[in-house]
């Protein structure tokens, strides 16, 4: 384990930019995903049409052929970024259709009863949504939604992988390739770096979800 000692520098700044990678991932992915949702539940049809084909078609491509359209889509037609934002934006346009779908279940759990009486008092869909729907959609969506998040924190290893940069699966790369280093111990390092950030955050959801279990 030599590498892996001898670098705990490089494995650390690795560690911190993989870690931004899956923070913006997540904060993008639940404000898009929650857009996509409310779309689904929409009383327009146009916009119900829209979430119903964001979702088709999004969670039936590979996670690799979005950061492929990313990349090497939106250039020819001269939207030019870096491949950190390419590949966070791929990834969050990937897990929104996840989540959004963690989230409408959550939707449909509400009693149908409870946006009723909304509408009786005089609430729009708007403010039926934003203040007796969703939240109680939220609590419900915990645990689905946890999981989706969990799966996109190890799905951003592959986005290492497309050629981000200075994250840890460049790392394990660099040391094994360039340095000479053997690839086992190397990624024995890289591994446990992204164990580290999926087990704090099952931890974290599983605090949440007592938390919400509390106040039910």
């Amino acid at each position: 384990m030599d590498a892996v000692f001898d670098n705990l520098d490089l494995y650390w700044s690795g560690f911190l930019r993989s870690l931004g990678i899956c923070l913006w991932a997540m904060v993008g992915s639940l404000l898009l995903g929650t857009v996509i949702a409310v779309c689904r539940v929409s009383p327009n049809p146009a916009l119900r049409a829209f979430g119903a084909a964001w979702v088709t078609v999004v969670r039936n491509c590979p996670l690799t052929v979005v950061l492929f359209f990313f990349a090497f889509g939106l250039p020819t037609i001269g939207i030019n970024y870096s491949y950190y934002v390419f590949g966070v934006s791929a990834l969050v346009v990937y897990t929104s259709a996840f989540v959004c779908e963690a989230l409408r279940s959550g939707i449909n759990a509400v009693s149908a009863g409870q946006a009723e009486a909304a509408r009786a008092i005089g609430l729009t869909f708007t403010q039926t949504l934003s203040s007796v729907i969703l939240p109680q959609a939220f609590r419900s969506s915990i645990p689905p939604v946890g999981s989706v998040l969990i799966a996109m924190f190890k799905n951003s290893a592959v986005v290492g992988a497309f050629g981000v940069g200075r994250d840890l699966w460049s790392v394990g790369k660099r040391l094994s390739s360039a340095q000479g280093y053997d690839a086992l111990p190397v990624f024995t390092g890289v591994a446990v770096g992204y164990l580290v950030i999926t087990l704090t955050a099952s931890a974290l959801l599983a605090l949440a979800e007592r938390k919400v279990a509390i106040v039910r």
